[in-house]
């Protein structure tokens, strides 16, 4: 799974927040009469995955690219795969993405917000890290550094190794002025490997960087 460069993605793109709404009555998922699945993404079968992301056409990599819809519109799309599949990663991803191009918490076409999708999403699987971590760079896209700070906080638990989330950790870390923790985690992300040197600027400009 291509979460990594998707998630740092998000981060960098976010440039301002969205308007968002409560979640309450987004509802369950699974609550769509007559719809596939529900379904958990990390167990679901090769051949459940490719009847609704290749034989459906409703996640392919034109809709993932977020270019066109093969049966319908781009939401519609993500839509039935986010009822098939609610803790689906890559389609939760490209939900938030639509969201920031078309500059609203409610993409056109789409049945909830993003933040539904997500909370829907976490609530049909309380134990998914990626889900977790996707949260985490939602909450970073609406500048709610705090709640991301939570997220990713319990993915580095789970997966130390995910440089990824310690980068996206150190990033919530420095804009809630929490410098020092941001330094450890732009280091701990440098050692697993991560490319980018954007946290490692942002705190060089505050003239708290130390190797």
């Amino acid at each position: 799974m291509h979460l990594k460069v998707l998630v740092a993605t998000v981060v960098f793109l976010a440039a301002s927040p969205i308007a968002c709404q409560t979640v309450e009555n987004c509802g369950n998922a699974g609550d769509v009469p007559g719809a596939y699945g529900p379904f958990d993404y990390r167990t679901a079968t090769r051949d459940q995955k490719y009847l609704v992301e290749i034989t459906g056409g409703h996640f392919t990599p034109s809709v993932e690219a977020l270019k066109s819809g093969t049966t319908g519109t781009l939401s519609g799309e993500l839509n039935y795969t986010l009822n098939a599949f609610p803790n689906h990663p890559r389609a939760l991803m490209a939900m938030i993405r639509l969201g920031q191009r078309e500059k609203t918490a409610k993409p056109l076409g789409s049945r909830h917000t993003i933040e539904c999708w997500v909370e829907r999403a976490i609530e049909f699987r309380p134990d998914d890290v990626n889900v977790r971590q996707i949260r985490g760079v939602y909450y970073s896209t609406q500048r709610k550094y705090k709640l991301a700070v939570a997220d990713f906080e319990f993915v580095v638990e789970e997966q130390p190794g995910n440089a990824n989330a310690h980068y996206n950790l150190g990033l919530a870390y420095f804009e809630t002025g929490d410098y020092d923790r941001a330094l450890t985690e732009a280091h701990r992300a440098s050692a697993l490997g991560f490319p980018l040197q954007g946290l490692q600027d942002k705190l060089k400009a505050k003239g708290k960087w130390q190797e």
